[in-house]
């Protein structure tokens, strides 16, 4: 099966600017230097590529948003992984940084773009720095700068380290801290490619998705599409963490199935037990029982199985794990990362923590089952980022599909699975 993101994944040499060229980097850049910048956009409309970051909107048609206004325009590619379970941007960002960059330089020709910002989630200390030398060595060999590859664009990259917060890996958060502002997301209208950076027109793509368009001009946009499915181009990164023999990242076209790529790519489950749960895209998606895997990896074949693709982060989760603990340290991870700028998230993913703690440990109640639906209902919708969507997803599909063990907790007054953790209150 053939690779082309990950295909440098395994190559030392890639991780230097000659090395990269001579496994034929920039000899794509170089080519779409030279066409016009309507006609890159246009190869990749045609290619049918969503986002990679979780929202899925088509890249070529967000970048067709840009205002015509005279003002300045900025691409800021969005390296803020940090979903639970997604480990793919890392990769790329350490293991093949010029195929990002490339990415980058041809991106900006095309959006007539003479500034770019890579926005690196804080913990990620070695790909910020390691791009940081890249693009030193792009600027010294005139890769960057006022005549770009000795051709007529303008173009310099910066590196920025963000501190640590999960909510700034929502766009317009993110702008706000690339500008030395409070990381709290902005109301939408104005939506970033009319007043993103600066209040200046932007585009924000994920890692994943900038990484792709040197493909897409070496091969064409219709050859990219027709990897994937009808209106889902390409191959995607999916990352696997859990209880499987063989996790890690695979490379696969996308609508690959499932099933095949856990019991046959992964190796199965590990230590011959038995598959209990499946979350198909990072932390905030809907939880999948095994016997609604047997689905496409794509944005509308999540959908019909009431999840979504997301990040493409899948974690796997055998039959040792209680799931009533899962969903609690899930709602503990939301409720940190909570902005508190909209009250519904900065409480209810509160309560939603305090109930999951107490059924955990033995205290719940009956009735905290119906306020747990209540409150995940009630963050659905009613805030300006989708955080609070994120706790509540995975808390009404927890509790919908595996409601008989949280009745059990409430039932025997304790985990059946064992406390692993001392409970809050006992902690000095």
């Amino acid at each position: 099966m053939d690779s082309y993101l990950t295909r440098n994944f395994d190559r030392p040499d890639a991780k230097t600017l000659a090395g990269y060229e001579k496994l034929g980097g920039f000899r794509t850049a170089r080519k779409a230097l030279g066409m016009k910048p309507e006609d890159v956009v246009a190869q990749v409309k045609a290619a049918n590529l969503r986002g990679r970051g979780g929202a899925g909107f088509p890249a070529g048609v967000k970048w067709g948003f840009l205002p015509d206004n005279g003002k300045p325009r900025y691409l800021v590619v969005n390296a803020d992984e940090g979903e639970p379970g997604t480990f793919k941007d890392r990769q790329l960002m350490e293991r093949d940084p010029y195929q990002l960059l490339e990415g980058i330089l041809i991106t900006c020709h095309a959006i007539k773009a003479k500034v770019a910002y890579i926005y690196v989630r804080g913990e990620l200390v070695h790909a910020a720095r390691f791009l940081e030398e890249c693009i030193e060595e792009m600027r010294f060999k005139h890769y960057l700068g006022k005549r770009c590859m000795g051709m007529p664009m303008e173009l310099d990259v910066f590196v920025h380290r963000g501190a640590g917060a999960y909510i700034c890996g929502e766009e317009t958060a993110l702008l706000n801290s690339l500008e030395g502002k409070r990381g709290e997301p902005r109301l939408k209208p104005p939506f970033p490619a009319v007043e993103g950076a600066f209040a200046d027109p932007t585009i924000v793509n994920n890692v994943e998705s900038i990484a792709n368009i040197p493909h897409i001009l070496e091969h064409g946009g219709e050859w990219f599409a027709k990897l994937g499915v009808e209106g889902d181009g390409g191959t995607r990164i999916f990352g696997v963490s859990g209880h499987v023999r063989k996790p890690g990242l695979y490379e696969r076209p996308v609508g690959y199935n499932l099933r095949t790529l856990l019991f046959e790519d992964c190796g199965g489950i590990r230590g011959g037990n038995q598959l209990k749960a499946v979350i198909p895209g990072g932390s905030s998606t809907p939880v999948l029982l095994p016997s609604e895997i047997d689905i496409p990896l794509s944005i509308e074949g999540l959908q019909g199985a009431g999840s979504m693709v997301g990040s493409a982060a899948i974690i796997v989760m055998d039959e040792t794990v209680c799931t009533v603990r899962a969903m609690w340290r899930l709602s503990r991870f939301y409720h940190h990362e909570s902005c508190g700028q909209c009250t519904p998230c900065r409480d209810g993913c509160g309560w939603i923590e305090k109930i999951m703690e107490r059924i955990e440990f033995g205290k719940g109640v009956p009735e905290d089952l119906e306020t747990l639906e209540k409150t995940a209902h009630g963050l659905s919708g009613t805030t300006i980022c989708p955080l609070a969507d994120a706790c509540a997803m995975p808390t009404l599909g927890f509790l919908g599909k595996f409601r008989k063990e949280f009745e059990e907790h409430i039932e025997k007054k304790e985990c059946p699975y064992g406390n692993a953790f001392v409970p809050p209150w006992e902690v000095d």
